[in-house]
Protein backbone atom coordinates (compact mmCIF):
# COMPACT_ATOMS: atom_id res chain seq x y z
CA UNK A 1 0.00 0.00 0.00
CA UNK A 2 2.71 2.18 0.59
CA UNK A 3 4.55 1.92 -2.49
CA UNK A 4 1.32 2.57 -4.54
CA UNK A 5 0.79 6.03 -2.26
CA UNK A 6 4.29 7.20 -2.96
CA UNK A 7 3.96 5.82 -6.97
CA UNK A 8 0.80 8.21 -7.00
CA UNK A 9 2.29 11.10 -5.90
CA UNK A 10 5.35 10.46 -7.98
CA UNK A 11 3.25 10.41 -11.44
CA UNK A 12 2.13 14.16 -11.82
CA UNK A 13 6.13 14.95 -11.27
CA UNK A 14 7.28 12.66 -14.15
CA UNK A 15 4.63 14.13 -16.58
CA UNK A 16 5.93 17.59 -15.75
CA UNK A 17 9.34 16.95 -16.78
CA UNK A 18 8.42 15.07 -19.88
CA UNK A 19 6.24 17.80 -20.95
CA UNK A 20 9.30 20.36 -20.01
CA UNK A 21 11.67 18.19 -22.06
CA UNK A 22 8.96 18.14 -25.15
CA UNK A 23 8.41 21.93 -25.10
CA UNK A 24 12.27 22.58 -25.05
CA UNK A 25 12.63 20.13 -27.87
CA UNK A 26 10.27 21.72 -29.75
CA UNK A 27 11.73 25.25 -29.12
CA UNK A 28 15.36 23.45 -30.40
CA UNK A 29 13.53 22.30 -33.79
CA UNK A 30 12.19 25.66 -34.67
CA UNK A 31 15.72 27.21 -33.83
CA UNK A 32 17.13 25.08 -36.08
CA UNK A 33 14.49 26.00 -38.94
CA UNK A 34 15.09 29.29 -38.55
CA UNK A 35 17.10 31.46 -40.85
CA UNK A 36 19.56 33.90 -41.29
CA UNK A 37 19.07 36.47 -44.48
CA UNK A 38 21.88 38.52 -45.63
CA UNK A 39 21.33 41.41 -48.70
CA UNK A 40 23.69 43.81 -48.08
CA UNK A 41 25.50 45.77 -49.54
CA UNK A 42 23.66 44.72 -53.33
CA UNK A 43 22.75 48.10 -54.28
CA UNK A 44 18.91 47.48 -54.25
CA UNK A 45 16.24 50.35 -54.80
CA UNK A 46 13.72 47.46 -53.61
CA UNK A 47 13.22 44.34 -52.10
CA UNK A 48 13.20 40.85 -54.70
CA UNK A 49 9.87 38.65 -53.71
CA UNK A 50 10.67 36.46 -50.84
CA UNK A 51 11.75 32.98 -51.72
CA UNK A 52 11.16 31.17 -47.73
CA UNK A 53 8.08 31.71 -45.47
CA UNK A 54 9.04 34.95 -44.11
CA UNK A 55 8.11 33.52 -40.73
CA UNK A 56 11.18 31.81 -40.27
CA UNK A 57 13.78 34.78 -40.73
CA UNK A 58 15.48 35.20 -37.30
CA UNK A 59 18.02 37.83 -38.80
CA UNK A 60 17.61 40.03 -41.55
CA UNK A 61 20.16 42.26 -43.01
CA UNK A 62 18.93 44.70 -45.85
CA UNK A 63 21.73 47.37 -44.86
CA UNK A 64 24.06 49.39 -47.12
CA UNK A 65 21.52 49.35 -50.25
CA UNK A 66 19.72 52.07 -51.68
CA UNK A 67 16.19 51.31 -50.27
CA UNK A 68 13.68 54.01 -49.60
CA UNK A 69 11.14 52.06 -47.95
CA UNK A 70 10.08 48.35 -46.43
CA UNK A 71 6.56 47.21 -47.83
CA UNK A 72 4.15 47.35 -44.59
CA UNK A 73 3.05 43.26 -45.34
CA UNK A 74 6.46 42.22 -45.41
CA UNK A 75 7.24 43.52 -42.21
CA UNK A 76 3.66 42.29 -40.94
CA UNK A 77 5.01 38.80 -41.88
CA UNK A 78 8.49 38.63 -40.06
CA UNK A 79 7.19 37.39 -36.73
CA UNK A 80 10.16 35.70 -35.36
CA UNK A 81 12.42 38.43 -36.41
CA UNK A 82 15.05 38.94 -33.73
CA UNK A 83 17.69 41.16 -35.70
CA UNK A 84 16.64 43.66 -37.98
CA UNK A 85 19.56 45.88 -39.60
CA UNK A 86 18.50 47.95 -42.37
CA UNK A 87 21.47 50.67 -41.46
CA UNK A 88 22.93 52.82 -44.46
CA UNK A 89 20.04 53.28 -46.24
CA UNK A 90 17.36 55.90 -47.94
CA UNK A 91 14.74 55.33 -45.55
CA UNK A 92 12.47 58.10 -44.65
CA UNK A 93 10.30 56.31 -42.19
CA UNK A 94 10.02 52.79 -40.75
CA UNK A 95 6.61 50.89 -41.81
CA UNK A 96 4.00 51.08 -38.96
CA UNK A 97 3.91 47.22 -39.15
CA UNK A 98 7.38 47.15 -37.25
CA UNK A 99 5.07 46.82 -33.92
CA UNK A 100 4.00 43.24 -35.28
CA UNK A 101 7.62 42.28 -34.63
CA UNK A 102 7.03 41.05 -30.85
CA UNK A 103 10.36 39.17 -30.49
CA UNK A 104 12.56 42.12 -31.90
CA UNK A 105 15.75 42.32 -29.57
CA UNK A 106 18.11 44.23 -32.15
CA UNK A 107 17.43 47.12 -34.62
CA UNK A 108 19.85 49.10 -36.47
CA UNK A 109 18.34 51.97 -38.46
CA UNK A 110 21.09 54.09 -38.51
CA UNK A 111 22.26 56.08 -41.67
CA UNK A 112 19.15 56.89 -42.74
CA UNK A 113 16.70 59.51 -43.23
CA UNK A 114 14.39 58.83 -40.68
CA UNK A 115 12.89 61.89 -38.91
CA UNK A 116 9.76 60.08 -36.82
CA UNK A 117 9.95 56.59 -35.19
CA UNK A 118 6.53 54.94 -35.50
CA UNK A 119 4.50 54.98 -32.24
CA UNK A 120 4.43 51.34 -32.88
CA UNK A 121 7.44 50.60 -32.22
CA UNK A 122 6.01 50.90 -28.08
CA UNK A 123 5.07 47.25 -28.72
CA UNK A 124 8.51 45.59 -29.82
CA UNK A 125 8.63 45.30 -25.86
CA UNK A 126 11.48 42.27 -26.30
CA UNK A 127 14.03 45.13 -27.69
CA UNK A 128 17.05 45.54 -25.97
CA UNK A 129 19.07 47.81 -29.13
CA UNK A 130 17.58 50.42 -30.39
CA UNK A 131 20.36 52.35 -33.04
CA UNK A 132 18.88 55.28 -34.90
CA UNK A 133 22.27 57.14 -35.09
CA UNK A 134 22.39 59.74 -38.28
CA UNK A 135 19.25 60.56 -38.97
CA UNK A 136 16.59 63.61 -38.94
CA UNK A 137 14.86 62.53 -35.79
CA UNK A 138 13.10 65.57 -34.54
CA UNK A 139 11.72 63.80 -31.35
CA UNK A 140 10.94 60.09 -29.71
CA UNK A 141 7.78 58.68 -29.55
CA UNK A 142 6.46 59.99 -25.98
CA UNK A 143 5.74 56.83 -24.69
CA UNK A 144 8.99 54.74 -25.54
CA UNK A 145 10.46 54.92 -21.86
CA UNK A 146 7.17 52.91 -20.38
CA UNK A 147 6.83 50.50 -22.70
CA UNK A 148 10.52 49.22 -24.18
CA UNK A 149 11.24 47.97 -20.03
CA UNK A 150 13.80 45.81 -21.74
CA UNK A 151 15.85 48.17 -23.44
CA UNK A 152 19.56 48.21 -22.13
CA UNK A 153 21.07 50.32 -25.09
CA UNK A 154 19.71 53.73 -26.48
CA UNK A 155 21.67 55.50 -29.19
CA UNK A 156 20.21 58.35 -31.30
CA UNK A 157 23.61 60.26 -31.84
CA UNK A 158 23.63 62.80 -34.85
CA UNK A 159 19.77 63.59 -34.78
CA UNK A 160 17.76 66.89 -34.61
CA UNK A 161 16.66 65.89 -31.25
CA UNK A 162 15.70 69.23 -29.06
CA UNK A 163 14.81 66.92 -25.84
CA UNK A 164 13.97 63.40 -24.76
CA UNK A 165 10.34 62.73 -23.41
CA UNK A 166 9.90 62.14 -19.57
CA UNK A 167 8.98 58.70 -20.03
CA UNK A 168 13.32 57.96 -21.21
CA UNK A 169 13.54 57.92 -17.16
CA UNK A 170 11.47 54.81 -16.98
CA UNK A 171 14.18 52.69 -19.28
CA UNK A 172 15.32 51.01 -15.97
CA UNK A 173 17.44 48.28 -17.68
CA UNK A 174 19.32 50.81 -20.00
CA UNK A 175 23.00 50.50 -19.68
CA UNK A 176 23.67 53.37 -22.51
CA UNK A 177 22.14 56.14 -23.36
CA UNK A 178 24.15 57.86 -26.20
CA UNK A 179 22.56 61.20 -27.38
CA UNK A 180 25.44 63.37 -28.73
CA UNK A 181 25.44 65.79 -31.86
CA UNK A 182 21.94 66.70 -31.09
CA UNK A 183 20.37 70.04 -29.93
CA UNK A 184 19.25 69.06 -26.36
CA UNK A 185 18.62 72.03 -24.14
CA UNK A 186 17.98 70.18 -21.14
CA UNK A 187 17.95 66.53 -19.71
CA UNK A 188 14.94 64.76 -18.12
CA UNK A 189 15.30 65.54 -14.86
CA UNK A 190 14.27 62.29 -13.18
CA UNK A 191 17.05 60.69 -14.43
CA UNK A 192 17.98 58.77 -10.66
CA UNK A 193 15.69 55.99 -12.23
CA UNK A 194 18.29 54.73 -14.53
CA UNK A 195 19.35 52.30 -11.57
CA UNK A 196 21.12 50.44 -14.42
CA UNK A 197 22.69 53.24 -16.48
CA UNK A 198 26.75 52.76 -17.10
CA UNK A 199 27.47 55.44 -20.05
CA UNK A 200 25.84 58.48 -20.81
CA UNK A 201 27.36 60.73 -23.34
CA UNK A 202 25.80 64.15 -23.74
CA UNK A 203 28.14 65.59 -25.64
CA UNK A 204 28.50 68.45 -28.61
CA UNK A 205 24.71 69.68 -28.17
CA UNK A 206 27.06 72.84 -28.49
CA UNK A 207 25.40 76.05 -28.16
CA UNK A 208 22.32 74.31 -26.74
CA UNK A 209 22.80 72.19 -23.76
CA UNK A 210 23.84 74.42 -20.63
CA UNK A 211 23.11 72.69 -17.54
CA UNK A 212 22.39 69.34 -16.09
CA UNK A 213 19.73 68.08 -13.82
CA UNK A 214 20.60 67.34 -10.06
CA UNK A 215 19.89 63.64 -10.22
CA UNK A 216 22.87 63.04 -12.91
CA UNK A 217 24.83 62.55 -9.73
CA UNK A 218 22.17 59.95 -8.32
CA UNK A 219 23.03 57.51 -11.31
CA UNK A 220 24.83 55.18 -8.61
CA UNK A 221 25.84 52.70 -11.60
CA UNK A 222 27.47 55.08 -14.19
CA UNK A 223 31.06 54.70 -15.16
CA UNK A 224 31.10 56.98 -17.58
CA UNK A 225 29.60 61.09 -18.30
CA UNK A 226 30.44 62.73 -21.06
CA UNK A 227 29.20 66.27 -21.30
CA UNK A 228 32.00 67.63 -23.19
CA UNK A 229 31.47 70.67 -25.80
CA UNK A 230 28.34 72.32 -24.16
CA UNK A 231 27.93 75.50 -22.91
CA UNK A 232 27.74 73.99 -19.27
CA UNK A 233 29.20 76.25 -16.27
CA UNK A 234 28.54 74.42 -12.91
CA UNK A 235 28.61 70.57 -12.45
CA UNK A 236 25.63 69.63 -10.05
CA UNK A 237 27.47 68.47 -7.12
CA UNK A 238 26.02 65.11 -6.54
CA UNK A 239 28.54 64.24 -8.95
CA UNK A 240 30.92 64.33 -6.30
CA UNK A 241 28.44 60.95 -5.08
CA UNK A 242 29.20 58.67 -8.25
CA UNK A 243 31.49 56.95 -6.39
CA UNK A 244 31.86 54.33 -9.18
CA UNK A 245 32.29 57.14 -12.03
CA UNK A 246 35.74 56.89 -13.68
CA UNK A 247 35.71 58.29 -16.64
CA UNK A 248 34.55 62.22 -16.72
CA UNK A 249 34.95 64.23 -20.27
CA UNK A 250 34.42 68.00 -19.61
CA UNK A 251 36.66 69.64 -22.02
CA UNK A 252 35.03 72.49 -24.16
CA UNK A 253 32.71 74.04 -21.44
CA UNK A 254 32.68 77.48 -19.74
CA UNK A 255 33.17 75.83 -16.66
CA UNK A 256 33.60 77.61 -13.45
CA UNK A 257 32.51 75.20 -10.62
CA UNK A 258 34.51 73.00 -10.40
CA UNK A 259 36.92 75.74 -11.16
CA UNK A 260 40.45 74.97 -14.19
CA UNK A 261 42.80 74.61 -11.11
CA UNK A 262 41.06 71.33 -9.55
CA UNK A 263 39.48 69.79 -13.01
CA UNK A 264 43.85 69.92 -13.22
CA UNK A 265 44.30 67.40 -10.36
CA UNK A 266 41.97 65.02 -11.76
CA UNK A 267 38.45 62.95 -11.00
CA UNK A 268 39.38 62.17 -7.93
CA UNK A 269 39.88 66.53 -7.03
CA UNK A 270 37.07 67.00 -8.47
CA UNK A 271 34.75 64.58 -6.89
CA UNK A 272 36.12 65.66 -3.52
CA UNK A 273 35.87 69.35 -4.34
CA UNK A 274 32.18 68.73 -5.18
CA UNK A 275 31.21 66.71 -1.78
CA UNK A 276 32.81 69.66 0.16
CA UNK A 277 31.20 71.65 -1.44
CA UNK A 278 27.51 70.21 -1.21
CA UNK A 279 27.76 69.09 2.43
CA UNK A 280 28.87 73.19 2.99
CA UNK A 281 26.14 74.10 0.87
CA UNK A 282 23.76 71.68 3.17
CA UNK A 283 25.13 73.11 6.89
CA UNK A 284 22.29 74.15 9.05
CA UNK A 285 21.63 77.87 9.42
CA UNK A 286 22.30 80.02 12.39
CA UNK A 287 19.77 80.35 15.14
CA UNK A 288 17.51 83.38 14.89
CA UNK A 289 18.32 85.63 18.20
CA UNK A 290 15.96 84.74 21.09
CA UNK A 291 13.47 87.61 21.79
CA UNK A 292 15.10 87.76 25.05
CA UNK A 293 17.94 88.96 23.86
CA UNK A 294 16.41 92.08 22.67
CA UNK A 295 15.06 92.41 26.20
CA UNK A 296 18.72 92.43 27.74
CA UNK A 297 19.91 94.48 24.52
CA UNK A 298 17.57 97.40 25.53
CA UNK A 299 18.05 97.00 29.18
CA UNK A 300 14.79 96.47 30.15
CA UNK A 301 15.27 93.63 32.81
CA UNK A 302 18.67 95.45 34.01
CA UNK A 303 17.18 98.69 34.00
CA UNK A 304 20.72 99.91 33.02
CA UNK A 305 21.60 101.40 29.06
CA UNK A 306 23.42 98.19 27.15
CA UNK A 307 25.80 101.11 25.44
CA UNK A 308 27.15 101.61 29.33
CA UNK A 309 27.70 98.30 30.45
CA UNK A 310 29.76 94.58 29.77
CA UNK A 311 29.02 92.05 27.89
CA UNK A 312 28.79 89.41 30.65
CA UNK A 313 26.90 92.29 32.82
CA UNK A 314 24.33 92.36 30.09
CA UNK A 315 23.89 89.09 29.85
CA UNK A 316 23.67 88.44 33.54
CA UNK A 317 20.01 89.18 33.73
CA UNK A 318 20.52 91.15 37.03
CA UNK A 319 17.20 93.38 38.15
CA UNK A 320 18.96 95.50 40.22
CA UNK A 321 15.31 97.31 40.96
CA UNK A 322 13.62 94.15 42.21
CA UNK A 323 9.53 94.81 42.46
CA UNK A 324 7.27 92.35 43.47
CA UNK A 325 4.14 90.98 40.86
CA UNK A 326 1.41 92.99 43.13
CA UNK A 327 3.21 96.59 42.58
CA UNK A 328 3.59 95.76 38.94
CA UNK A 329 0.41 95.25 38.38
CA UNK A 330 -0.98 97.99 39.79
CA UNK A 331 -2.29 100.76 37.11
CA UNK A 332 1.09 102.90 37.67
CA UNK A 333 3.27 99.76 35.62
CA UNK A 334 0.46 99.08 33.43
CA UNK A 335 1.40 100.71 30.32
CA UNK A 336 5.13 99.15 30.85
CA UNK A 337 4.26 95.96 29.21
CA UNK A 338 3.49 97.14 25.73
CA UNK A 339 5.21 96.05 23.03
CA UNK A 340 6.05 99.10 21.92
CA UNK A 341 8.16 99.98 25.28
CA UNK A 342 9.61 96.45 25.87
CA UNK A 343 11.95 96.52 22.61
CA UNK A 344 12.39 100.37 23.29
CA UNK A 345 15.47 101.71 24.53
CA UNK A 346 14.48 103.99 27.10
CA UNK A 347 14.83 102.95 30.63
CA UNK A 348 11.57 102.50 31.90
CA UNK A 349 12.63 100.25 35.43
CA UNK A 350 15.04 103.23 36.10
CA UNK A 351 14.56 105.01 39.43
Amino acid sequence: MMYEHQQRFQQPMSVKVDLRKKTERRKAVEEERLEIVDLSGMSLDSLPNPSLNLATICKLDLSNNNLQNIPESLTARLLNMVVLDVHSNQLRYLPNSIGCLSKLKVLNVSGNLIEYLPKTIENCRSLEELNANFNKLIQLPENIGYELINLKKLSVNSNKLVFLPRSTSHLTALKILDVRLNCLRSLPEDLENLINLETLNVSQNFQYLDSLPYSVGLLLSLVELDVSYNKIRSLPDSVGCLKKLHKLSVEGNPLSSPPPEVMEQGLHAVKEYLCQKMNAGHQSPPKKKSWVGKLVRYSTFNGLNSRGVGREERESFIMPDYRPINSLASPRYTGLFSPRRLFSPRNYFSA
